[in-house]
């Protein structure tokens, strides 16, 4: 599916979350988490959406590169004897600089990822914040997974939800694990209506479970996703409207 419609069905569970889950205040922000969290499990894919808005530094990546070979190659010209430690020197300085040119689209993303998550792994420990380097340690390890894998699993799904479980009793937020877990569920959901379906047990069990009415990326499977999407939308909205007696 799409990650235009991941995106959608994941707003929407948010909404029925903020609208329907007891104890749970609705909140712009809570809607928005679940929003992102529909797109996480698609870090595992560099062309995904959520990934080409966190590997924005990937330009930066390709450049770091390039520039360590010049730096190295200028100091080994201007401070090595001439000999096999300079030449060994200058083999660094080609390989940083073939890798710097040779990163391209996916491979850039997947180093740009890598980094974010290392720093926001760092900030989580030196803020003494466990969530934040967990989130951290996922965003820098699902771009090195197999697409519809690991991250698309139910372990995944609960190894989100406990994140949010610890940045809601952090910083004292009511509903953060609900709100993730749910836009997280939502995606696999979503996922297993597709011809490819969903490892919902992966490694356990490599059966992949489907419904399979949608092929990604066709005109019918776009159309069929636009239907899904507005059907499940007036499903929340009548429900939140019984609720509340509208």
């Amino acid at each position: 599916m799409r990650g235009s419609s991941h995106l959608a069905i994941g707003l929407i569970t948010g909404v029925a979350v903020a609208g329907l889950a007891p104890g749970v205040p609705a909140s712009l922000a809570g809607v928005a988490l679940a929003g992102f969290s529909a797109l996480a499990p698609d870090l595992d894919h560099p062309e995904s959406r959520l990934s080409q808005r966190l590997g924005f530094a990937q330009h930066y990546v390709r450049w770091a590169f390039v520039a360590a070979a010049l730096v190295i190659g200028a100091y080994s010209y201007l401070h090595l004897h001439v000999g096999g430690g300079q030449r060994l020197y200058y083999l660094i300085a080609l390989g940083f600089g073939l890798l710097g040119a040779g990163l391209q689209g996916g491979s850039a993303r997947r180093l740009a990822l890598l980094f974010t998550g290392l720093g926001t792994g760092v900030a989580g420990l030196y803020a003494g914040q466990v969530w934040l380097s967990l989130l951290g340690a996922f965003i820098a390890l699902a771009p090195f997974t197999s697409h519809r894998s690991w991250t698309h699993t139910v372990w995944a799904t609960a190894f989100w939800t406990y994140v949010g479980y610890l940045a809601e009793h952090h910083l004292g937020w009511r509903g953060v694990a609900l709100f993730a877990g749910a836009g997280y569920a939502s995606h696999l959901v979503a996922d297993s209506l597709t011809k490819a379906g969903v490892r919902w047990l992966f490694p356990l069990l490599g059966y992949a479970f489907k419904i399979p009415l949608i092929r990604t990326g066709s005109p019918s499977g776009n159309l069929l996703e636009v239907g899904i999407c507005a059907g499940y939308a007036l499903l929340v909205l009548g429900l939140i409207m019984g609720k509340i007696g509208f």
